[in-house]
């Protein structure tokens, strides 16, 4: 007889409800494992065609490889010089001072004997120009300040020239401007810095020199950070960012903001909590401001004000729900409405128009309002509080797009306002490049004395300005002051 039949019914029972409850525990272990791997497998499937991830990121191990355009959609940006972008050559010059033109003439002798010095010149034959630099060698200058005793009885002693140093022995302006543009511009770090300098010009100063440098520059270009603050705050429309920076001690993490425009940059390091946004420009601006739907833009207590959703995220987003949804057609009818109107805008201001054509404006904002439609009627809301319940993807997304359709197609009815963030990403990427070399920032004063200058030194490059004349003028105290945008 077997160990069942042996078994009493109350026993049996209990075996029964012993292995059902088992058998639910599996069944939950394993919906849990599956809903993991599908976490799993979205978050590999990041890159930067779907999400906010930089192209860096695509090489890495594991990582899903962005999808290769077909003929029929729109083509990935290719690297280098764009289709239909100016080109650049160098352009002959009759500008060249005398001194400058340097005659060659045959040397030798020539084939019956006669040196060709005494060769009679036929003219020139061919002209080449060459741009160069002479050979960089540092001199030492003495300034001699004279006292002189006027008629009169009183005595005059020359001043110290801008520049200067009050020490017996300094180094010159020139070099100071160098050192802080290698170090702040292009990130170069504070030793290599120094050593760099050495092999061009035969100075050599010392890294403490060279690193007291930033602090020194961060505070002759305080005055006019202030000012390129204030006139943001005045601007009709300003893009905002922020990146994550590795700055102090091995596990701090801080925020680099930036709020600029074509014309402006101005950066903050912080957090990305709501306490670093009110000390941002966010709280003070007037104009509408472009950013990528982070949370803290829309606080209530920051103000109202009008906003552009960068539509570049907003076509990555669309691409991951093309990704997982293959067969659906409103995410593809979402990115040819947002890349339609962006054309769209950028042919009007090419030519001088004022608006979109009417009827292009009109069938694209149609085409978007369509495919929002559709997308809601196919991705439902699952019920239930946000903080427990994750909704499917797109779904939010489609909400947004459906609740502030205002604030996505802002850039489609007035001109001033770019459709992307672009400008403010533009103006991050040297943190990136920066954090790659320096791996991490080991003061948060002197990061905050970096972007200072980095900002200073970017607005004047937006305006067209020698970085180092100002930078050299900006340490004599010959500050220069961006202008009021209506005189720029």
């Amino acid at each position: 007889m077997s160990g069942l039949e042996e078994m009493s019914r109350e026993e049996l029972i209990a075996l029964t409800r012993a292995l059902m409850a088992e058998n639910a525990a599996l069944k939950a272990e394993v919906a849990q494992l599956r809903e993991r791997v599908a976490k799993l497998e979205r978050l590999v499937s990041r890159n930067s065609g779907n999400s906010g991830m930089p192209p860096s990121a695509d090489d890495l191990p594991g990582r899903k490889k962005p999808k290769d355009r077909t003929a029929g959609s729109a083509a990935r940006r290719r690297p280098g010089k764009q289709p239909g972008a100016e080109g650049r050559a160098l352009a002959w010059s009759d500008d060249v001072d005398d001194g400058d033109v340097i005659d060659h003439y045959p040397q030798g002798p020539c084939g019956c004997g006669v040196d060709l010095t005494q060769a009679a010149d036929l003219g020139v034959t061919a002209a080449h120009q060459q741009i160069e630099i002479p050979l960089v060698v540092a001199r030492r200058f003495q300034h001699n300040l004279h006292t002189v005793a006027c008629r009169c009885g009183r005595v005059h002693t020359a001043e110290r020239p801008a520049g200067v140093s009050t020490a017996p022995v300094g180094l010159g302006v020139n070099l100071q401007a160098w050192c802080v543009y290698l170090l702040v511009v292009h990130a170069i770090p504070v030793h290599r810095c120094a050593e760099l300098v050495a092999s061009l010009t035969g100075a050599e100063p010392s890294p403490g020199f060279v690193h007291g440098l930033i602090g020194r520059a961060a505070a002759a270009v305080a005055q006019a950070n202030a000012r390129i603050r204030m006139l943001l705050t005045l601007a009709c429309v300003v893009s905002c960012d922020e990146t994550p920076l590795r700055v102090g001690p091995k596990k701090a993490k801080k925020y680099l903001l930036v709020a600029c425009t074509e014309l402006l940059t101005w950066y903050m390091l912080g957090g990305r909590d709501m306490d670093t946004f009110k000390r941002f420009v966010l709280a003070d601006l007037t104009g509408v401001v472009v950013h990528d739907r982070y949370q803290n833009y829309d606080a209530a207590d920051l103000g109202t004000r009008d906003h552009q959703l960068c539509a570049a995220h907003l076509i990555r987003d669309l691409e991951d729900c093309t990704e997982t949804y293959p067969d659906a057609r409103w995410p593809r009818q979402l990115q040819m409405a947002l890349r339609g109107l962006i054309h769209a805008a950028n042919l009007a201001r090419e030519q001088g128009r004022d608006a979109v054509a009417a009827g292009t404006l009109a069938m694209f904002t149609k085409m978007f309002r369509g495919g929002v439609a559709v997308g809601l009627s196919e991705v439902k809301r699952v019920p239930g509080p946000a903080k427990t319940v994750t909704q499917p993807v797109g779904r939010l997304l489609l909400e947004v797009l459906r609740d502030r359709a205002g604030d996505v197609l802002r850039f489609a009815h007035d001109l001033r306002i770019p459709p992307t963030n672009n400008q403010a990403e533009r103006d991050l990427r040297p943190a990136k490049t920066q954090q790659k070399i320096s791996g991490r920032l080991r003061s948060e004063q002197h990061t905050r004395h970096r972007y200072a200058i980095r900002g200073y030194l970017s607005t004047a490059i937006k305006h067209g300005l020698d970085v180092m004349a100002v930078l050299r003028d900006a340490l004599i105290g010959k500050l220069w002051m961006p202008p009021d945008p209506a005189t720029a």
